[in-house]
């Protein structure tokens, strides 16, 4: 198991080296110009609402064999790492130098969904999981309470605690009359709650804000001085 999850890991950060690698190198390919070619190529002029972020500037001690890139941006529909999956992932890096101690962006914003059935796989249980009314939440899953299986119906709304991602049930229904209901709720409670941490990400990202999408949770994440690659 634990070699599986680092397997993922290794190919979620190996994407994410490949795409921070082809920036890079595109950023070169563009600023300089072959070495003895004469003349060097003329740059089309810059159109409006393109170019650097304003009062972007390279730090003062950045080194000779460091490169820094004012803004990097990343997109991508599908990211797998460490055995969780992330949709519609777009990642935005400002002030990054790449050098000696790896690829460090001194600010980091991602934005990405976590599918509704990432979530309802690690609950269990044949759990359901899929958006409410009021921008909440609803888990359906069958569990065993008092010797019994019970199909339960847990609705909540989603916040951030601990930097996860929680749902604490604001209403439970097990059927049957209401004292019974009522009592076996509380058992049942621990079941149905969500408690679930993004990971496979950089260190130094913090949950900062979720909300509930038609297809997950929709996530925000910030941090400062990120290592993207060691």
């Amino acid at each position: 198991m634990k070699w599986t999850r680092a397997k993922d890991w290794l190919i979620g950060a190996g994407g994410m080296v490949f795409l921070l690698a082809v920036a890079v190198v595109i950023m070169w390919w563009v600023t300089s110009s072959p070495a003895g070619g004469g003349e060097a190529r003329p740059v089309p002029p810059t159109t409006e609402g393109t170019g650097p972020r304003p009062g972007a500037e390279p730090p003062a001690d950045l080194g000779g064999d460091e490169v820094w890139l004012a803004d990097l941006e990343m997109d991508a529909g599908t990211v797998v790492a460490a055995g969780s999956m992330l949709r519609d992932v777009r990642a935005v890096g400002q002030d990054v130098v790449t050098g000696p101690d790896g690829l460090v962006a001194a600010r980091l914003a991602v934005d990405a969904t976590v599918p509704f059935e990432v979530v309802a796989d690690e609950l269990g249980g044949g759990s359901v999981v899929r958006p409410a009314e009021g921008g909440q939440a609803t888990v359906v899953r069958t569990v065993e309470a008092l010797g019994r299986e019970l199909r339960v119906t847990a609705t909540g709304t989603v916040e951030v605690e601990g930097g996860k991602l929680v749902v604490e049930p604001s209403s439970i229904d097990v059927g049957g009359p209401d004292f019974l209901s009522g009592a076996t709720a509380a058992v049942v409670r621990t079941f149905v709650t969500i408690e679930h941490s993004i990971e496979g990400l950089p260190e130094g990202l913090v949950l900062e804000d979720v909300a509930v999408q038609v297809d997950g949770f929709r996530t925000s994440l910030r941090g400062g001085n990120v290592r993207l690659v060691p």
